[in-house]
């Protein structure tokens, strides 16, 4: 009986062995997944069991593991496990602003041979349109499914969205973040996770916590420098203080943990103060596991691990590394660090098993919520998404739509734009950003559905129009003037498109200078002088240039951001100077002037000392010139503000909140919002309603924006803080009311030395435009 039991087993291991093989090569279209109801293990596996709790089923699936299979689990490219019919898995899948041919996660080299690329973060923003975050978002997530339901995704973990705030200009990965305003950053977050995870756009519909695709928080935390004047992002030990951590660095991913339900978070190369962010016991588990109830998992941004080792010298041995990253509750290496070094952490007693357990429970679970331990995805909820959902119109008019909504006119003269749409006029495109499609992807790009560079769309309206290069490059190092001039001196308009690209910005690679590259500026005055009227300036960028010179000259009439718009932004452009779109993005960040450059990027401070010179940075510190606001935008339509309700001219704190949140010091008082609860912070709230009223005659998108400043500044207050915004579409000379809930616990609150959350009594301000109202605080 015992020999017959056992060749039974070794019978059924060798079946589910050769199941789980033909299961990967039959078709190359078949998606990956465990628990394969056609093998006859799965069904004695209670982890494979759909009735049971995924906890259980985790519970279930550890117990199973030998230490070595849990070793192998712990890095991104996790091997199958067919004696017990679990499948591979890569966790490192990139989905920025579109399904991304980077990362390990995705090919394109199938059915499906593009994506739709929307335009970079960083310009998404400047719509300042939560709505268009989250449908993007959700487009995304379709297309991350479609892709694997299609056999060509080993992962449905998206290292997406980075909300690091963009402390600095010079950063090179500044496009890819939301802007430099938490608030901002926050609310992008927010709408793209519960996009693309397949929630509501209100949240709270991913009860059954299943996934449409899984998204990551990153780069956790106060990372914003790659590789500056000898300094990277492998050595770079951020000294932060607790202030500028609690109302600058932090809010993002609170709110995307928080409200946004993100399931993952990805830890950051940099040290803060000395420890290294993948093993900040405090950060991982004390701040974003217990107090912002985190239930997810946490990857290292890739080869951190070893960084600590290697590069840091944090880590005496391997082992030492190992060890303290699980202890601090990661879970899972983009890298080898983990799958070398377990094993030998275990064996010098650095390391319990356990740590590698709760890892596993945290990955398992992810997995399991993806679906794709409940067999085949393409009989599961998400089963009907195929590759006619990738590509789609409606993606490639989202596309579009985020592309005309972001774009930012910053200068105008003498309406100048729009052009006319008069076939007999004569039009040159001068510039190495006019004829190609490359650069309006951005960085994190994949395969997009179409191309078409500003300069063929432009041709759209006006075929005649004419093109030259102008520089040899980006770089600008040699400039065919004569021939550029030839072109431009002679049309009755022309359009200059400058700025960056990826070889002026990009990760592993900051700035030194602000200004445009090479002979770019001398291009421009050049054309600028020899042509009959003042000239277009469209610049594509992330982070901001220095162009004062343009700001100022006459004979440079208007000026467009365009930020990296994306397979749609060529389009876009063209729409917007001709007059089909009026143009209502609002800048993200603060462009500062090239001097800025003297502040060492390695200076995290977020305010200014003016002891010492050093001027803040961000609009609500920064203290020094401005080339162009954070918030700033032109359109061809001018708009009227006027504040018709305020619920409040007066909050009397002290009369609706407990006498111990109330502090001193000296004669000031003090509410600590810490000491309030949920319900107390709720009991205060109170509205605003706002008339905006469209002055042009145009239709146009307009973010109203809303902010607040306290009417005398203490030590450490911001300047102004964005505290509300939201975009509304008004017909020419139409009217509509805006109303914005204001919760004083978030919006009147600022940090303290300490990094706690306080209200301070007095006066402040609420702004929106050009009209200022009055409120009190009384303690």
């Amino acid at each position: 009986m015992k020999v017959g039991r056992y060749l039974f087993f070794i019978q059924t291991i060798l079946i589910s062995s050769l199941s789980f093989f033909l299961s990967r090569t039959e078709s190359t279209q078949a998606p990956l997944f465990s628990c394969d109801s056609s093998n006859p293990l799965t069904k004695s596996y209670p982890f494979c069991n759909t009735t049971l709790a995924v906890n259980e089923r985790v519970e279930d699936l550890v117990s199973r593991l030998t230490l070595d299979e849990k070793i192998e689990q712990l890095e991104n490219s996790a091997p199958a496990i067919p004696r017990l019919n679990i499948s591979a898995y890569q966790w490192w899948s990139e989905g920025l602003h579109g399904i991304s041919r980077h990362g390990k996660g995705i090919r394109f080299n199938g059915t499906i041979a593009a994506a739709t690329m929307f335009p970079q973060v960083i310009l998404a923003a400047a719509s300042f349109d939560t709505h268009l975050w989250y449908r993007m978002g959700q487009a995304i997530g379709r297309e991350a499914r479609a892709f694997y339901n299609e056999g060509q995704g080993t992962g449905m973990t998206y290292w997406a969205p980075n909300i690091n705030i963009f402390r600095d200009p010079r950063w090179g990965r500044g496009q890819e973040t939301p802007g430099e305003d938490p608030l901002l950053a926050s609310n992008y977050a927010v709408s793209y996770v519960r996009g693309i995870q397949g929630d509501s756009f209100e949240g709270g519909q991913l009860k059954d916590g299943h996934l449409q695709a899984s998204a990551c928080c990153k780069h956790f935390t106060a990372y914003d420098l790659d590789n500056w004047n000898g300094v990277n992002r492998y050595i770079f030990d951020a000294n932060v203080t607790e202030q500028d951590l609690a109302d600058t660095y932090q809010p993002p991913f609170k709110s995307c943990i928080e409200k946004g339900q993100a399931s993952g978070v990805m830890c950051a190369y940099n040290r803060i103060n000395g420890v290294p962010n993948c093993a900040d016991y405090s950060l991982l588990i004390k701040t974003v596991r217990e107090q912002w109830g985190f239930q997810g998992y946490i990857a290292s941004d890739c080869d951190a691990v070893a960084v600590m080792h290697d590069n840091q010298g944090y880590a005496k041995l391997p082992e030492d590394a190992v060890a303290d990253v699980l202890k601090a509750g990661m879970d899972v290496d983009c890298g080898s660090y983990l799958l070398k070094y377990s094993k030998s952490a275990i064996e010098q007693k650095k390391l319990p098993e356990s740590e590698i357990d709760r890892a596993l429970r945290n990955l398992f679970s992810i997995r399991m919520r993806l679906g794709l331990f409940d067999g085949s995805p393409r009989n599961l909820k998400f089963g009907n998404i195929g590759p006619e959902q990738v590509c789609t119109q409606e993606h490639q008019d989202l596309a579009l739509e985020i592309a005309r909504d972001g774009i930012v006119l910053l200068k105008n003269s003498n309406s100048l734009l729009p052009l006319p749409k008069d076939k007999t006029i004569s039009l040159a495109i001068v510039g190495p950003n006019a004829n190609t499609s490359q650069t309006l992807l951005g960085n994190y790009e994949g395969l997009p559905c179409k191309n078409i560079t500003i300069f063929q769309a432009i041709q759209s309206y006006l075929e005649s129009a004419v093109y030259h290069q102008g520089c040899d490059a980006v770089n600008c190092t040699s400039v065919a003037l004569n021939e550029a001039l030839d072109a431009a001196k002679d049309a009755d308009y022309v359009i200059l498109v400058m700025g960056l690209d990826q070889t002026q910005e990009r990760e592993k690679y900051d700035r030194m200078e602000l200004m445009l590259p090479g002979k770019q500026e001398s291009l421009v005055e050049s054309i600028a002088l020899a042509a009959k009227k003042p000239i277009i300036l469209v610049v594509l960028c992330g982070g901001p240039v220095d162009i004062s010179f343009a700001k100022d000259d006459p004979k440079i009439g208007s000026i467009l951001w365009a930020g990296y718009p994306g397979e749609a932004g060529g389009t876009a452009v063209a729409e917007i100077i001709f007059g089909d779109h009026n143009p209502g993005g609002r800048l993200p960040v603060t462009w500062y002037p090239k001097d800025f450059v003297q502040v060492p990027m390695t200076d995290m401070r977020m305010r200014s000392e003016l002891a010492t010179g050093y001027p803040g940075r961000t609009y609500k510190f920064y203290n020094g010139v401005k080339v162009f606001e954070f918030g700033y935008g032109l359109g061809y339509s001018n708009f009227s503000y006027e504040f018709v309700h305020v619920t409040f001219k007066k909050l009397y704190l002290n009369q609706l909140l407990p006498a111990k949140a109330l502090k001193f010091t000296g004669p000031h008082r003090y509410l600590s919002i810490s000491e309030l609860n949920n319900e107390h912070c709720d009991s205060i709230e109170f509205s605003a309603k706002v008339a905006v009223k469209n002055l042009g005659e145009m239709s146009s998108k307009h973010p109203v924006l809303l902010f607040v400043r306290q009417a005398k500044l203490s030590y450490g207050s911001p300047q102004k803080q964005l505290i509300g915004f939201q975009s509304i579409t008004l017909g020419a000379g139409e009217r509509a009311e805006v109303d914005f809930v204001l919760k004083p616990c978030e919006h009147l609150s600022k940090a303290n030395r300490d990094g706690f959350m306080v209200i301070e009594e007095g006066s402040y301000y609420l702004i929106v435009g050009d009209k200022e109202p009055h409120i009190t605080v009384e303690l």
